[in-house]
């Protein structure tokens, strides 16, 4: 039983929701700003799904592992975390949508299950560790369950 109070509106979108879980492992990667122009040319061509973070005091990349693993060796000093798998809520939701991520990282922490949120103009990610992902599936799974049921 999932123990997170859900407003009618939240339980309406989170009733269309669909969880998906990418198949690839993912890697969360911290990479010094000072290398950030080398980031910009050797990271141009990453796959679907990645993302990058330009600030002054990092460069931040999620990205498949497999890949880094083929660019780590240009960028002294990186830090890595991961397996990570990638959830992707599969429903467009509008910018103005207050407290998704909110019931979801809830649920989620109640579980046990840390995780690094993503989101997109369309769509909200998030990452878990890999031996998380399959109590991560059933929570959220079991979350959406709940919100149809009423």
């Amino acid at each position: 039983m999932i123990l997170v109070e859900i407003s009618g509106d939240m339980k309406k979108i989170l009733a269309k929701t669909m969880v998906k879980e990418h198949p690839d492992d993912f890697s969360i990667v911290y990479i010094d700003p000072q290398q950030d122009e080398k980031a910009r040319t050797l990271l141009r061509d990453l796959r679907h799904f990645s993302s990058i973070t330009y600030t002054s005091e990092e460069v931040s990349v999620v990205l498949r592992s497999g890949d880094w693993v083929d660019l780590r060796g240009n960028f002294p000093g990186y830090k890595e975390e991961g397996p990570y798998r990638l959830l992707t809520f599969d429903i467009v939701l509008d910018l103005s949508i207050v407290g998704f991520l909110s019931v979801v990282s809830t649920a989620l922490a109640d579980a046990g299950v840390s995780i690094y949120a993503l989101s997109t103009y369309l769509k909200d990610h998030i990452l878990v560790k890999k031996r998380d992902a399959p109590l991560a599936v059933s929570v959220l799974k079991g979350l959406i369950s709940e919100a149809k049921s009423e």
